[in-house]
């Protein structure tokens, strides 16, 4: 039997901090084990804002590298470039001309972004979620990993494929039964870890994009900005951590956190610092964040010294991506109406 198939990415801009560490990639290294995976780093998705180019290419290989580094193995996994992979583009265009305008319109992140970016704000911006659906749809995923803010990005990629091109373009068996043009995703909620907060304010999630560096732990950090920034997160005046009070969300966090750094588990962690004061809990939780990141800060210098390898890497993942989009895009192409593609005689 088939393996169920998983694609997944992150934009090669900012920083990968812990929240995408623990709340995606780790999940990512667990998957792999079981299902067939596909990670691209999302490079087309991050010129949707204003960017450096001078830069791009360096935060893309950087990227590549972090999953490497985290435990992506390019034996169990495909990794790849989205860019370098030409059909994203191609599919983006054609589930472009089948998306009702309104739909995109309607997508809470491009309202909060469009505000910040005033009359600066791109077409690409309004667009980035049907580049989404290209990259979802052209490797027939079965499951996506998705956080709570992407749910609904998700939920456009399944409406693009059933009511826009599998309803209306879709052809019948002999005994009638659909014919489906793309698979239809369904979310894969992974909870653990699913949400690291910022460490400046409790309520709010960690992100690449914070302009207050103070908020996140960044994988490539130095332990002695770790321990600098760790020791200036926000707290609360209580004595003890615990779960479950929503009035203590930087107590939450935290706590999260040194339970997954530490890999003792929510129960042993709570018991552990219960009655522990702040000043002897943070230099605790600095030390398991910087432990924890130790290998893998290592592995990624190993990596960067040798770019032949992460080259080639890349390359295989970009031959085995493009052989599963192009068959993909062929698929729509014809269910469009277009020729097929020149061939020789």
């Amino acid at each position: 039997m088939a393996r169920p198939r998983v694609l997944s990415g992150v934009q090669p801009t900012g920083a990968l901090h812990l929240g995408n560490w623990l709340g995606a990639i780790r999940n990512w290294v667990d998957l792999q084990k079981s299902h067939e995976t596909f990670f691209c780093v999302v490079d087309l998705h991050a010129i949707t804002v204003p960017h450096d180019p001078a830069q791009l290419a360096e935060d893309t290989l950087k990227t590549a590298a972090l999953y490497l580094a985290c435990g992506i193995d390019p034996e169990l996994s495909t990794v790849f470039v989205q860019s370098q992979v030409g059909a994203h583009s191609e599919l983006c265009w054609l589930l472009n001309c089948v998306t009702p305008l309104n739909w995109l319109e309607r997508m809470i992140q491009f309202k909060e972004k469009a505000v910040k970016q005033g009359d600066q704000v791109s077409v690409g911006l309004l667009d980035y979620p049907v580049l989404m659906a290209a990259d979802i749809l052209l490797y027939g995923a079965d499951l996506v990993p998705v956080g709570e803010d992407q749910k609904q990005h998700l939920e456009l990629a399944r409406d693009i494929a059933q009511q826009r091109i599998n309803s209306r373009f879709g052809k019948k068996d002999e005994t009638g039964e659909p014919i489906p043009v793309l698979t239809v995703p369904e979310p894969l909620i992974l909870k653990a870890g699913a949400r690291v907060m910022s460490l400046t304010d409790g309520n709010s999630k960690m992100s690449k994009s914070d302009p207050n560096e103070g908020s996140r732990i960044n994988l490539l950090d130095p332990p002695e900005l770790i321990v600098k920034k760790v020791k200036r997160a926000k707290t609360d005046p209580t004595m003890g951590l615990e779960f479950g009070n929503q009035e203590r969300p930087e107590a939450e966090n935290l706590l999260s956190l040194y339970a997954l750094l530490s890999g003792k588990g929510m129960e042993a962690a709570a018991q552990e610092c219960a009655s522990m004061g702040w000043g002897t809990f943070k230099p605790l939780l600095a030390e398991v964040a910087v432990e924890a990141l130790r290998p893998l800060q290592q592995r990624y210098g190993e990596l960067r010294a040798d770019p032949g390898h992460l080259n080639d890497v890349l390359r295989q993942g970009q031959a085995r991506a493009s052989a599963v989009a192009q068959a993909t895009l062929e698929r729509v192409r014809h269910a469009l109406g277009f020729l097929p593609g020149p061939t020789a005689t």
